[in-house]
């Protein structure tokens, strides 16, 4: 399989604080990663870098054979970027929202329309899409939001928290729409979230990052395997009070 992102050493310094530590990971097509850790621990951090909100310090990353470096507009041109405070237009309508958001990626009406066309098939929200967006409930405008990143067929989608908030039918509707995605359309993402559970179910790789130091990769059942554990759960503490003793 082809790489779809290389991180090479990334890094991250603030006036006084090294944000992220020399982190070097892959993703590959089709693959789901989950980069996931304690709260300041950096994924945010990486997530802001890769998407080219954030310039690095140091290292760099390629994705689709693009640096963020050196080409970050050919980076935005091959990824989305969902985050977990994202929004909608609350006196839009569904399809107004979708045909708009379509507009900033091309002039040209029938790719418009394959745009939307394909987020009303992603999102099923039928005839609520007639409906203005302050009438959803917060697992509808989830849904609209993950259609609106994913209806250009981006090679990487990046997604923080896409479940953030939702009851557990909701949760698990986005969960199965992102694997969906990644093994029929061969689409990538890289997610964090706090949710394990979420983590076990639909990621094929993880990364526990702790303290600015990616601590370790593979897949949930390597990491029981290695770390002893019946859950992730149990991994993610041994892994991030390893990190406190070193």
């Amino acid at each position: 399989m082809d790489k779809v992102l290389e991180v090479r050493n990334l890094s991250k310094q603030y006036t006084k604080v090294l944000a992220v530590n020399k982190i070097s990971f892959e993703i590959y097509e089709g693959e789901i990663f989950a980069l996931i850790g304690p709260n300041g621990a950096g994924k945010t951090t990486t997530i802001r870098m890769i998407s080219t909100l954030l310039t690095p310090t140091d290292g760099d990353a390629v994705v689709a054979g693009h640096s963020i470096k050196t080409e970050p507009q050919k980076v935005r041109e091959c990824i989305t970027y969902l985050p977990d405070e994202a929004g909608a237009y609350k006196n839009m309508t569904g399809t107004g929202y979708l045909k708009f958001m379509a507009g900033l990626f091309t002039e040209n009406p029938k790719q418009i329309e394959e745009y939307v066309e394909r987020a009303k098939d992603i999102n099923q929200l039928g005839d609520r899409l007639n409906d203005k967006i302050g009438s959803y409930s917060r697992g509808m405008i989830r849904k609209l939001l993950l259609s609106r990143a994913v209806m250009t067929n981006p090679k990487l989608a990046i997604l923080d928290e896409p479940t953030s908030g939702l009851d557990v039918l909701n949760a698990i509707e986005i969960r199965k729409t992102i694997k969906k995605l990644a093994h029929e359309k061969k689409m990538s993402f890289l997610l964090s979230s706090h949710n394990m559970l979420e983590i076990e179910f639909v990621s094929d790789r993880v990364g526990i990052i702790a303290k600015g130091n990616l601590m370790v990769t593979g897949t949930t059942e390597e990491l029981k395997q290695r770390y002893n554990a019946e859950n992730l759960e149990e991994v993610f503490e041994r892994v991030v009070n390893e990190n406190e003793i070193l």
